[in-house]
């Protein structure tokens, strides 16, 4: 498998495909790059070298005991993406990718970034406080700590219902994306997805979205059950100056995976914007087997 091994020792599985302007994908909590399948498909046929990793102790990447916080995750990242030598890169994150994502660019700067799309992502802050009183109560991240140190095969399982919006009236469930997200769950680290819940729910990114200085995406739904809008996008969009804000109405958390043809479109529109390309782009045919 390809792995980079981190300063610390770590070695962070990655999936690097295809040719041209590169777009880095980072998944969401407690999630792989497995849930990006149909992403880096749709555009490693369309141009574009994708490459999406598993965040330290998820999916293939190296189990730590520490670690698991977002200062490292975003040195993380910038150790992969300085190792393949991305350049003029898009960054996606989802849901906790995207606090990822924007905390790299907090740190690292955009030297070599080209754009940014943040999906159903966490910042600038999920928890309720004085100052973010749309947030979640504490209660709600601590129940699902209870629920991750408890017995989180089951819990991840009706995770899914929520998640996916499965639980809502007219809904057409898909058991085969249950299974899937089960299965990614399940094959990190307990220690680390336990870590991760404070660093998506109690860390407040809104000073890293305030130094974005590159054409930005941030793409929301309405019903997202997960990570409502209120504190998240719509809060957002006020700290990224010139940012463009796509609300899905009635859409839910995982929404790169139950409607990847509106997700991928809206992407590929946002890429081949004139503020995103460095160079002409020219969409080339699907390749199909």
């Amino acid at each position: 498998m390809p792995t980079i091994t981190t300063r610390d020792g770590t070695e962070i599985f990655y999936k690097d495909w295809g040719a041209g302007q590169p777009i880095l994908f980072s998944h969401g909590w407690p999630l792989s790059s497995d849930a990006w399948d149909n992403q880096l498909l749709y555009f490693g046929q369309r141009g574009f070298r994708v490459v999406a990793h598993d965040r330290r102790s998820h999916g293939r990447s190296a189990q730590t005991w520490d670690g698991n916080n977002m200062d490292q995750y975003a040195d993380d990242l910038a150790e992969l993406i300085e190792a393949l030598d991305l350049k003029d890169v898009v960054l996606v994150g989802h849901s906790t990718g995207g606090g990822e994502v924007t905390h790299y660019v907090g740190r690292h700067g955009t030297s070599r970034i080209a754009g940014l799309v943040l999906l159903e992502a966490v910042p600038p802050l999920m928890l309720k406080t004085a100052a973010n009183p749309n947030g979640t109560p504490i209660e709600a991240f601590d129940d699902i700590r209870k629920g991750v140190f408890g017995d989180r095969s089951q819990f991840y399982r009706d995770l899914t219902l929520p998640f996916y919006g499965f639980n809502r009236e007219g809904a057409q469930v898909s058991e085969g994306l249950r299974e899937s997200f089960w299965l990614m769950g399940m094959m990190g680290g307990i220690k680390g997805q336990y870590d991760c819940i404070r660093e998506f729910s109690e860390v407040d990114y809104s000073d890293d979205l305030r130094r974005v200085d590159v054409p930005t995406l941030i793409i929301h739904s309405t019903d997202d059950q997960i990570v409502p809008i209120d504190p998240a996008a719509r809060a957002g969009i006020k700290l990224v100056p010139g940012a463009l804000l796509k609300e899905y109405e009635g859409g839910n958390h995982g929404i790169a995976q139950t409607d990847p043809d509106r997700v991928n479109a809206d992407i590929l529109d946002f890429i081949q914007s004139e503020a995103t390309t460095t160079k002409p782009f020219i969409l080339a045919e699907p390749t199909r087997a």
